[in-house]
């Protein structure tokens, strides 16, 4: 039994090179490979006494030859093969294990010339795992050190099945595919090109999906994990205490960071079910998050806490008071985790929040529909929407237009139709979800309660009618943020002047289907 092994991830490798020397198994090496086998006493032949022709270009080729590929590639069932590999003076290779060159981890330092990526474009590695993985009924394709262990395992015991071979080579073909798409995300400079594959990584496994029934798990984008790294995502999460994270929590988590990111001041959310029962901004984040879960006291029960700033132990003995199934926060001091991680049920998540200012152009979003995907990019928000357009008679005050702002921001986390009614930075009601604007204006004062007498109202879309505003108006709001832009813009604007409200156009939409 002959063997190719040249790996660039070499955990593992020389236990592995010891048992196939156990069992017989004469091993062609390369390069860094063949120096770490025989430093540690392992005696391996290499690939130029293979192909009998030296490694050139700097290594660029060195097993991209027949003597490599024929080997590989040649059917042991069909007799002209393997005629052909004798007439030629090749031997068949049994086994190939290779890993390829980091790219990802390469591009994804800091100032990564274009140059350097390039040299790590992996080629001859990539050949020989398709090779191998094409003629997987005869050959073993290793591509994961984690399965070394099996593998010798298999071969002392004098045979590996036919569905161990495929299994081995459906998981080189995916570790080949991965690398390409890495390579082709680092090359794109395009948000929609002609042709996209997305390649994900099995991150871990989840407890169940929405539902129990449902089975579950959480993959990774490559760009997540190096190729054009972003530090501020799901892919750094640290869980730091409780049980296993749930498909459900992920998608609150996601959506509270993808909220909290436009918020600057220290901010606290509330979330359940992907839109916020509770939202505040406050200098003081215990008092941020007391004026969050007074948004919603009773939907706040079984939700998660998300903050934007470290949680200090007076906020914790604040969050420690109601039951929650996960809290997330950029960091913890000491005395907030040892207070925390006394409620066995209770996940804590450490996560840096989303950044808004970093590039974000070769992001997409992805919404899976029968037979496909919808892809756009992230909604973020645009400078001039934040100094919106005064088109009422009276101006905001200051205190109305900076819980305007503070309301404009809450909206575009709620899901459309959203309605959210906030004062003094704070999130007091809010409609999500439904059909109707004029019932999700109805949702969020009721909501809001008496509380709504001097608050401001923002809606993610523009009014097609005056019921909406008329309904905001009686119950209290003072200050209407929205982007315009409906035939009736003139109605609803005339409707405010009559009942002295201000009004101001910010001409942007925040759909969140």
């Amino acid at each position: 039994m002959r063997a190719v092994v040249s790996v660039s991830d070499k955990s593992g490798v020389v236990d592995l090179a010891r048992g196939l020397k156990d069992l017989h198994v004469e091993i062609f090496s390369t390069g860094g490979t063949k120096k770490s086998l025989e430093a540690a006493g392992v005696a391996v032949h290499s690939i130029s006494e293979l192909t009998g022709f030296p490694e050139i270009l700097d290594g660029r080729v060195k097993t991209l030859h027949p003597a490599v590929h024929g080997g590989i590639l040649a059917r042991r069932d069909l007799p002209r093969h393997l005629s052909e590999l004798t007439q030629n003076h090749i031997e068949p290779i049994d086994m190939v294990v290779v890993n390829l060159y980091p790219f990802v981890e390469t591009v994804s330092k800091a100032e990564v010339s274009l140059d350097e990526a390039l040299e790590n474009i992996d080629i001859g590695g990539p050949t020989m795992l398709r090779s191998a993985a094409k003629n997987f009924p005869s050959v073993l394709v290793v591509v994961d050190p984690r399965d070394y262990g099996a593998i010798l395992q298999k071969l002392r015991q004098g045979s590996i099945d036919s569905e161990y071979r495929r299994r081995l080579a459906r998981k080189a073909f995916q570790h080949v595919a991965l690398y390409d798409t890495a390579i082709a995300q680092y090359l794109s400079e395009e948000a929609f090109p002609e042709d996209m594959t997305i390649a994900l990584k099995k991150a871990r496994g989840l407890r169940y999906g929405e539902n129990p029934h449902q089975q579950a798990a959480f993959y990774l984008e490559p760009r997540s994990i190096g190729v054009r790294q972003r530090q501020d995502s799901l892919a750094a999460l640290e869980q730091l205490g409780g049980p296993e994270i749930s498909f459900n929590n992920l998608l609150d988590l996601d959506a509270a960071l993808n909220l909290l990111a436009d918020f600057s001041s220290p901010t606290i959310a509330i979330m359940k079910h992907t839109n916020p029962c509770g939202l505040a901004s406050h200098d003081d984040l215990a008092e941020a998050y007391k004026r969050a879960l007074a948004g919603d006291p009773i939907a706040a029960f079984g939700g998660i806490v998300a903050s934007n700033r470290t949680l200090d132990l007076s906020t914790a003995r604040e969050i420690d008071k109601t039951h929650y199934d996960a809290v997330a926060a950029p960091d913890y001091v000491k005395e907030t985790l040892e207070l925390l991680t006394r409620k066995e049920s209770l996940r804590l998540i450490r996560v840096a929040p989303y950044n808004r200012s970093s590039p974000s152009d070769l992001l997409l979003d992805f919404r899976q529909v029968r037979g496909g995907f919808l892809a756009q990019t992230p909604d973020t928000l645009t400078e001039p929407e934040l100094s919106p357009r005064v088109v009422t008679s009276r101006q905001p005050t200051d205190a109305e237009l900076s819980d305007l702002l503070f309301a404009w921001k809450a909206v575009k986390g709620i899901k459309s139709n959203a309605i959210a009614i906030a004062r003094d930075n704070a999130l007091l009601g809010r409609g999500a979800g439904h059909p109707s604007r004029g019932v999700s204006v109805e949702l969020a004062l009721k909501r809001a309660g008496d509380r709504a007498k001097g608050s401001v109202l923002a809606s993610d879309a523009f009014f097609p009618f005056t019921d909406g505003p008329e309904l905001a108006i009686k119950g209290g709001v003072t200050a209407i943020i929205q982007p315009g832009g409906s035939v009736r813009d003139a109605e609803v604007i005339e409707l405010a002047n009559r009942h002295n409200v201000a009004m101001v156009l910010t001409g942007v939409r925040h759909f969140r289907h």
